[in-house]
């Protein structure tokens, strides 16, 4: 089958709606709203590559336990294929997520799952046309796999500042490496940086001010999606990754995946919906061509 291999993690989240996100000290807040539903950014993505008409292999770890049940309901989709690995605790991770009204968040960590090894984990690589290998001690050995395999690798390095050692393995092997500007001092040292390392693209993203993205043919500014009102900041990025790899596989120039990406990255806030699940391909596609993508 080919496929997208994604690896990484899913949960079952709480989100709690807040006006701003509490400073450190004692106090009471009130919630303006609060769901559960699905997280991760593994299973965002997943959901959002689905979407958009791209067959998935998610390798995930989940526990034997409601919340897991839960994940799996989330997950089914014909174009989803789940490898789960069993959570050595039984329990399946799960976060509660503080969201403000700036798009701020603060996520805690409910349960974090260790994991049983899994006989073959680079399974899901075989036959693979990409390979996104998010954030996550499993994901770390199957970046040696992919690229033996010839599997062009994607990583999503969340707010990587650039020194933080957990990260440097997965932004150095990366093919395609995409980060936030959230904790960059300097956005474009840290994209040259990138490209200078090996990445055939790095791609900063800047909320809703769009993204910067360089290759090795220079500098492309990408501007932002036309969307309405602004419901849930929550798998932007998730979204913005899974526009990129759809349209790359489709065919798509750099400049038409990163115009797809801000397509599908914008309309993943416009739900409370991990990532950009509700989102069809037409959608995404008219969207795309009202982004302005431009060569500097």
């Amino acid at each position: 089958m080919s496929h997208v291999f994604v690896n990484g993690p899913a949960s079952w989240n709480t989100l709690v709606e807040v006006e701003a996100l509490p400073d450190p000290v004692s106090q009471t807040i009130f919630a303006s709203g609060h769901l559960d539903g699905l997280g991760g950014t593994s299973a965002g993505k997943a959901v959002s590559l689905a979407a958009l008409g791209v067959d998935v292999v998610l390798q995930t770890v989940l526990g034997d336990d409601e919340h897991g049940s839960l994940v799996r309901a989330a997950l089914a989709h014909d174009r989803i294929r789940l490898r789960v690995v069993e959570a050595s605790t039984g329990l399946t991770e799960r976060h509660l997520n503080l969201m403000a009204a700036d798009g701020g968040r603060l996520s805690i960590y409910l349960e974090l799952p260790s994991a049983a090894p899994l006989a073959d984990p680079a399974a899901g690589l075989r036959g693979a046309q990409a390979a996104v290998l998010d954030l996550a001690a499993s994901s770390l050995p199957l970046i040696a796999a992919a690229k033996t395999l010839g599997v062009p690798v994607w990583c999503d390095v969340h707010d990587d500042d650039g020194h933080q050692d957990f990260q440097r393995p997965f932004a150095d092997g990366a093919d395609v490496v995409v980060v936030s500007e959230a904790r960059l001092d300097d956005p474009r040292a840290y994209l040259v940086d990138r490209v200078s390392r090996g990445a055939r693209l790095a791609v900063c993203t800047r909320g809703a001010r769009g993204a910067l993205a360089l290759d090795a043919q220079g500098w492309i500014e990408v501007g932002p999606a036309p969307v309405g009102l602004v419901v849930d900041t929550n798998g932007a990025g998730d979204g913005f990754v899974a526009g990129m790899i759809a349209s790359h596989l489709a065919g798509g120039t750099t400049l038409e995946s990163l115009a797809l990406g801000a397509a599908t990255g914008a309309i993943a806030v416009t739900t409370t919906e991990l990532g950009a699940r509700s989102a069809t391909p037409e959608q995404a596609a008219a969207l795309a061509r009202r982004v302005d993508v431009r060569r500097v």
